[in-house]
């Protein structure tokens, strides 16, 4: 055997043992987030089985996973209103704050943006300095101001103080203008020779090529109404305006006098993760390009 025979040989071992090695850290990498997902599923599965479990079979096997009988005794009751869950008036409400808060935050941001991005005016600079700075600010500090000014406005206890200071976030001002800036201003200046004005210019040219953007700044708008609590908990008292978030807060904690009932509660729960779950799984192609829009676009 020559030389050269025995190298390439040696080669080839070498290479079919790196393979070999590969191969088995990716088994190994597989087997170990396997392990990770079905640890962050279980906890869901065992709430869909318990859905369909009655009282008495859910104290007893609360961590079952087939349902023996299957009983949709849950789902009827929920929607039935009764036992003082009314969750039929927690889901319109959530539905109706969550569609107007959206719509007003896509239109606001949006504007705001193109505003901070493109008009120069003074003072420009300072307000981006304090739309940081109000990124910064935890939520719950403004819990006790967002409460004075509604009770002193009058409008405590209403669908305007649940909806108005929700209209315009920080966070998608700041998406907003980020992608907007990304945009190159050349097609700007062409649809102003063409005689377009500032608001033309912005829903007429830009704003059709902020589409990725727009449906991140949609979902995340969406999914942060519909979850939102201590806004909703500061400026709504009454049962006929709570929401998903608030209605299940009292009813979780016994504060409806529900007791145990863990097939109601948890079927609430699931119920009330499925327009966010829906939204995001249809959108999410969109949503990760939006996210990627502005490193993309020269």
């Amino acid at each position: 055997m020559t030389t050269s025979t025995v190298t390439q040989h040696a080669s080839a071992t070498a290479r079919s043992r790196a393979r070999e090695r590969r191969r088995n850290a990716q088994l190994v990498g597989t087997l170990v987030m396997s392990a990770v997902a079905l640890a962050y599923l279980m906890p869901f599965v065992i709430q869909v089985a318990t859905t369909f479990k009655t009282d008495p079979q859910a104290a007893a096997s609360p961590l079952g996973l087939v349902p023996d009988p299957l009983s949709l005794a849950s789902y009827r009751q929920l929607f039935s209103g009764s036992d003082g869950v009314a969750f039929p008036t927690w889901l319109g409400n959530s539905v109706f704050i969550a569609v107007v808060v959206t719509a007003g935050r896509v239109f606001f941001d949006s504007l705001a943006g193109y505003a901070l991005a493109r008009l120069r005016f003074r003072g420009r600079g300072v307000l981006t300095v304090l739309l940081i700075s109000v990124m910064a600010v935890p939520g719950v500090v403004l819990m006790i101001p967002k409460f004075l000014v509604v009770q002193y406005l009058g409008i405590y206890d209403t669908y305007t103080a649940m909806i108005v200071p929700l209209l315009v976030d920080a966070v998608g001002v700041f998406v907003m203008k980020q992608f907007f800036e990304s945009v190159p201003r050349e097609i700007e200046e062409a649809a102003r020779v063409d005689g377009a004005g500032i608001l033309r210019t912005y829903w007429s040219v830009v704003l059709p090529m902020a589409r990725p953007a727009l449906i991140t700044l949609t979902i995340l708008s969406f999914q942060g109404s519909w979850n939102e609590f201590t806004h909703f908990v500061v400026t709504a008292q009454s049962a006929d305006h709570a929401t998903l978030t608030t209605g299940l807060a009292q009813f979780v904690s016994g504060g409806l006098g529900s007791g145990t009932q863990y097939p109601l509660k948890l079927t609430a729960a699931l119920l009330a993760t499925i327009p966010v779950a829906i939204v995001f799984f249809v959108f999410q192609r969109h949503f990760v390009r939006g996210g990627n829009a502005g490193a993309l676009k020269e």
